[in-house]
């Protein structure tokens, strides 16, 4: 099967519409990740900055990507290492100046070592420079001393930049919504994530330990030559009512629940998926109450979910589910209105949550991309009611959960009960498409699943 990839004349097509938002008076500059040192002589494995993947499609350290409208020598830039026999041999094969231009698009190339040189030069003349400041501090003052330099010109009549914009206003309002292309590669990591959760359940049984589990999960990705888009959670019993717990050590235990919140990334594009289920492949009555509970509110989230909603709509249809359930189950106690309603507090008093959040604290989903919580406004003001809404090529993430931790005036049989389900959802121009739908996640369809050999 080919993989899905994101072809040349997209990150073209992204590079022409950056520069017709920027205007002729304006220049942007677009530095790469760098590697980042593990212990000593051991670094982690490169992954590239988001933003400067999403613009020139270009995995290498070291670059700089410059985009100057109306530059009659070209508009697209770009600084990178140079061809050097003796130091690929070491740590491998660089595309070079002419590779920058023959195989990833640029219109003019230059080695990285004469950035400081002709940095002053593009800059001449722009009124503005968008860069996104404090992300990188070392290249934000580089920045900062490139432009000052030209300003101590202006006597010469020298043009320097008047004001630096964060780029991030453009870049990551196009990287909200997804292409077809985008969207393919999304849905492969997905399919390849769901593999993993599914094989994930076919092993599991007590007496395992949690990282046991978790080489399952990367056996997976890695076969499809995927890495981690995040690191992965997979916690036991009560280590399920963690948020972020990666620790993975324990033993699993029968009778526990086990959470995974795993997800591969592909061509820079996560998935995240979250299933919960039995270690030893039966839900007890408590485990199933709270399972369907949180089943029944993700896929009321997943309905709402759709073009003409706001950004909020899933997360309160996940809640008023959530919280109806647990009044029945006498978790809660109050109506469905006190409980969601946040308590009136004295002026000067600390703000108080609502009820509910001591069993589900964060929100039902976050966008997706080439990040695993990926860019974009969810607010279009500073109003309550300011959400953003819902629009064909967006894709989030829908998870609600429960977390019951041992708590004074809780009933013990609920105690150490953690869970969540987490789907990719893609809104589409008549509802949504669920990309991770190919793992199950009814109570029935666990158990079966899980009497069966991978």
């Amino acid at each position: 099967m080919q993989k899905p990839v994101i072809p040349k004349e997209e990150f073209a097509a992204r590079r022409r519409r950056l520069l017709d938002r920027l205007g002729k008076d304006a220049i942007a500059v677009v530095p790469s990740g760098s590697l980042k040192v593990r212990n000593r002589d051991a670094e982690y494995p490169f992954r590239q900055d988001s933003d400067f993947h999403y613009l020139t499609g270009f995995n290498e350290p070291e670059a700089v990507a410059v985009f100057a409208p109306g530059r009659e020598k070209g508009e697209y830039v770009l600084f990178c290492r140079e061809k050097n026999d003796k130091e690929e041999r070491w740590t491998g094969i660089r595309a070079g100046t002419e590779g920058a231009k023959h195989w990833h698009g640029a219109d003019d190339a230059h080695p990285i070592s004469v950035l400081n040189k002709l940095m002053p030069e593009l800059l001449t003349g722009r009124d503005q420079v968008h860069y996104d400041l404090g992300v990188n501090s070392a290249f934000d003052q580089r920045i900062i001393q490139w432009v000052n330099h030209l300003r101590m010109k202006a006597r010469a009549g020298v043009r320097a930049p008047h004001s630096i914009v964060m780029l991030d206003r453009i870049v990551h309002d196009m990287r909200l919504f997804k292409s077809e292309a985008e969207i393919a590669v999304m849905r492969f990591a997905a399919q390849t994530s769901a593999r993993a959760h599914t094989r994930a359940m076919q092993v599991c049984q007590p007496g395992m330990y949690e990282y046991e589990v978790e080489a399952e999960l990367l056996h997976t990705f890695r076969q499809q030559g995927m890495d981690t888009a995040y690191t992965s959670i997979v916690g036991g019993g009560k280590n399920a009512c963690i948020l972020h717990y990666i620790e993975n050590r324990d033993e699993l235990k029968g009778g526990d629940l086990l959470l995974i919140d795993a997800g591969a990334e592909h061509e820079c594009y996560a998935s995240d998926i979250t299933r919960t289920f039995p270690v030893n492949g039966k839900f007890s009555p408590e485990q199933r109450a709270l399972y369907q509970l949180v089943l029944d509110a993700q896929q009321a989230a997943i309905a709402a979910a759709i073009p003409g909603n706001t950004w909020d709509h899933p997360h309160q249809a996940a809640v008023k589910v959530l919280v109806q359930g647990l009044l029945e189950l006498g978790i809660l106690s109050g109506t469905l209105e006190e409980v969601m309603q946040k308590p009136e507090v004295a002026e000067g008093e600390e703000p108080k949550e609502e009820a509910y959040r001591q069993f589900y604290m964060h929100k039902t989903g976050h966008w997706l991309g080439m990040d695993v919580h990926d860019v974009g406004d969810y607010k279009t003001g500073v109003g309550d009611d300011d959400w953003r809404v819902l629009q064909p090529g967006m894709v989030l993430t829908v998870e609600p959960g429960l977390y019951i931790s041992e708590a004074e005036g809780i009933d013990p049989k609920w105690w150490n009960i953690g869970i969540r389900i987490e789907d990719d959802v893609l809104v589409t121009t008549d509802g949504n498409d669920v990309l991770s739908r190919d793992v199950v996640k009814e109570i029935s369809a666990i158990e079966a699943l899980m009497k069966r050999q991978p």
